[in-house]
């Protein structure tokens, strides 16, 4: 058994800037270097959560207000965590996730305007001190992503929403990135899918790198 810890990785973004293909395309890039991977999402990921996911998607735009729904979301957050990413991450996999939290602070909070401060309350609830080691934040003019997951059928309720919502999202995410830059890494999502993956897999091997050399450091101080 693999006794080290898995990374957790998530996709960020608006609607249409193409989470899910690269979500699938760096898991099959990781699986190539030999690592286990558990491909996710959010709301969703576990069986209860998916549940949740079609009471929350499902809806009409105006069934739930942004409490209703981020209630909703960290409720299926605390089960996902529960039953596929922590279990996941302690075997030595590695998890990328199509959406996390800053879904939530971005739809939620910026788009809707629901306080900063009840989020991160709902937050410590459901996940307490766990966050993602890396997150990739797709970015594209938000007319455009929206047009073109509009285009794609099945118009869901997010994708309802007026395009005032949209930009306000697409600004959550920017400043969600620059308060932690450590964390969170912009990747212009506006080319052909597979000019996309490069980016993102350049990224993440930047950062595979970055923390191996901190391991490096680690260990050369405990001997």
């Amino acid at each position: 058994m693999n006794t080290q810890r898995g990374r957790f990785i998530t996709f960020e973004g608006g609607e249409g800037v193409g989470k899910s293909t690269q979500v699938r395309r760096l898991a099959e890039a990781l699986r190539q270097r030999g690592r286990e991977v558990v491909e996710t999402r959010e709301p969703g990921g576990a069986a209860g959560a998916e549940r949740l996911r079609e009471v929350l998607i499902d809806a009409t735009a105006e069934c739930w207000d942004p409490l209703c729904e981020a209630m909703i979301v960290s409720a299926a957050r605390r089960n996902h965590l529960r039953h596929t990413i922590r279990p996941a991450l302690e075997r030595g996999a590695w998890v990328v996730c199509d959406r996390f939290a800053d879904s939530t602070t971005a739809y939620q909070g910026y788009g809707h305007g629901l306080g900063l401060d009840v989020l991160e309350t709902l937050y410590d609830l459901a996940a307490g001190p766990f966050g993602p080691d890396l997150t990739l934040v797709l970015t594209m003019d938000p007319e455009t992503a929206l047009a073109r997951a509009r285009s794609r059928g099945g118009v869901t309720r997010f994708e309802t929403l007026d395009l005032a919502f949209h930009h306000r999202v697409s600004l959550g995410f920017l400043d969600i990135a620059a308060r932690e830059p450590e964390r969170c890494v912009l990747v212009d999502a506006a080319d052909d899918e597979a000019v996309v993956a490069d980016r993102v897999l350049a990224a993440v091997e930047d950062r595979i790198q970055a923390w191996a050399a901190e391991a490096d450091a680690v260990e050369g101080r405990d001997l």
